[in-house]
């Protein structure tokens, strides 16, 4: 069973009261949305923010996908209700598409 790490990016709004209350809510994240990323392959999660900068590292086995991912949150309601609380102190990072808020990184060096 073999393990792989995506690195992920995102950013949030530029304000300090929002910066906060995010990261509160990353202190005792819902037990569904747990669950959520549990089941749907991820192995372990890392969140790290300098300034309104997210970075993520997530380790996930083999069963996981983005796509399955995907299709999961869009059919949970607990997922979709998080999802659109966070967008309120997240924003869209130039590069992504309307759709998008999480970019995964290129690795370009590795000693």
């Amino acid at each position: 069973m073999g393990t792989k790490k995506y690195y992920l990016f995102c950013d949030l709004k530029d304000d300090e009261k929002l910066i906060t209350e995010y990261k509160a809510y990353h202190k005792k994240v819902w037990p569904e949305i747990i669950k959520s990323i549990k089941d749907s392959g991820i192995i372990n999660m890392e969140i790290y923010n300098n300034g309104n900068r997210l970075f993520m590292i997530m380790e996930v086995n083999e069963t996981f996908s983005f796509q399955k991912k995907a299709e999961m949150d869009a059919n949970n309601p607990k997922v979709q209700e998080w999802e659109t609380l966070m967008w309120n102190y997240q924003q869209k990072v130039p590069m992504a598409s309307e759709d998008e808020k999480w970019l995964l990184l290129d690795r370009i060096f590795k000693l």
